[in-house]
């Protein structure tokens, strides 16, 4: 089964990973250790929540007004 991740840079250091398809969220050092953590993670949530894929998250951005 092939599912997506979001990665972005976390405050303190590291990624924080998350899974659109499921809401699992994790981190890591690396992002290869944050990919290991979400697959994990994403795992057990499978476990316990079986998924029926619709179809796969649209990624894109948007943009808003500068705030001072």
């Amino acid at each position: 089964m092939e599912l997506s991740a979001v990665l972005t840079p976390a405050p303190e250091g590291g990624y924080v990973a998350f899974n659109p398809e499921t809401g699992t969220t994790t981190q890591g050092e690396t992002v290869e250790e944050a990919l290991l953590n979400l697959r994990e993670a994403t795992e057990l949530y499978l476990e316990e929540f079986p998924l029926s894929i619709v179809g796969r998250p649209l990624l894109t951005s948007f943009q808003i007004p500068d705030y001072a």
